[in-house]
């Protein structure tokens, strides 16, 4: 049973590294040009992730049931759109600020890189848009998105539990050590992303750039093709 419970800790941490994972915590950390910012952001995408899992998860292991096959398709087509919204959010953001990078001191003697737009700046570049606000709360928006993927997740780990497990209690626990391992697996590839963005956005900022509309573009591939997968495969609506 302790072997049955560490897979589930490590199916976890594999867990993490699925496509639409990979593209939604990317399309998240594609603006973070800190290491520990973007490992934030894949981190509270597990949080969330695991929070879903254990609550509707859970709640259907104690009552013994399952989740129904059209709400499982149907939180599947939510991630999808999801999917869509965050990679279109990106490019679209990119397609419209015109964002370079400076190197700085705030008035408090840290000195960083940050990117800016002069979009609307009417009379050349203005040297207040360099001060601005560093967030310390909470990524809300990580720790939606990770919700829900947990709730579209769900149906498939209820099974897995139910069979790993011999006991509610147990099963509970592989859920909990199931999203344990995605928080550490997802904190992990945010690292592994956040690498080439802080590289570029110190030297290249073409490069820096570019690898933001990749990361866009392929989230809208990978959601577009849940989306068409379940409305056509799974619905036959085309």
């Amino acid at each position: 049973m302790v072997s049955a419970l560490f897979l589930g800790f490590l199916i976890g941490l594999q867990h993490a590294f699925e496509a639409d994972h990979v593209a939604a915590v990317a399309s998240i950390s594609a603006d973070s040009r800190k290491l520990r910012t973007a490992v934030r952001h894949g981190a509270v995408w597990g949080v969330g992730h695991t929070l879903t899992l254990l609550l509707l998860g859970g709640l259907v292991v104690y009552l013994g049931g399952a989740v129904p096959e059209s709400w499982a398709q149907g939180l599947e087509f939510l991630v999808g759109v999801m999917l869509l919204v965050l990679g279109a959010t990106l490019l679209r953001r990119l397609w419209r600020e015109r964002v370079h990078f400076h190197a700085h001191r705030h008035a408090d003697g840290v000195m960083h890189l940050h990117a800016h737009k002069h979009a609307r700046e009417e009379n050349g570049h203005d040297p207040q848009h360099h001060e601005h606000a560093h967030p310390k709360g909470l990524p809300l928006r990580s720790l939606a998105v990770g919700m829900v993927h947990g709730l579209a997740g769900s149906a498939a780990l209820v099974l897995l539990a139910l069979g790993s497990a011999q006991s509610v209690p147990l099963a509970l626990v592989y859920i909990l050590l199931f999203g344990l391992g995605s928080i550490l697996g997802m904190a992990v590839l945010s690292a592994v992303i956040a690498v080439p963005l802080s590289f570029t956005a110190r030297l290249f900022t073409w490069a820096n750039r570019s690898l933001q509309a990749a990361v866009g573009a392929v989230t809208v591939l990978v959601g577009g093709s849940i989306v068409y997968g379940i409305a056509v495969g799974e619905w036959g609506l085309l």
